[in-house]
């Protein structure tokens, strides 16, 4: 593994996003990721690559936004979330299940 990590790449990825839809996604050598909101794609690709040794073939991101709540008659939000689909080389692959 590349030992030229650094401390922004961790900043990048914030969490991998483990559903079912990640999970029929991940068949295909996709890979869901909650990133920073003010990521931009080659960062993100540039932090795949570096933490897991992989090669990247596409990003795409969508940002998912924050549901309405209301609790004890307050009217609140949750947060947008930004999240990156990370499509992988042919023959690489990630497993979010077993962590860094």
């Amino acid at each position: 593994m590349s030992k030229n990590i650094e401390p922004r790449h961790y900043d990048v990825i914030v969490a991998p996003v483990v559903t079912e839809k990640a999970t029929l996604a991940s068949e295909h050598n996709k890979v869901l990721f909650k990133v920073a909101a003010k990521a931009t794609k080659p960062q993100i690709k540039e932090a795949v690559e570096k933490l897991f040794d992989v090669k990247v073939k596409s990003v795409n991101t969508l940002v998912r936004k924050g549901k309405v709540k209301v609790f004890r008659g307050h009217l609140g939000s949750q947060s947008n979330t930004k999240r990156a689909i990370v499509t992988l080389e042919e023959g690489h692959r990630i497993d979010v299940t077993t962590g860094l």
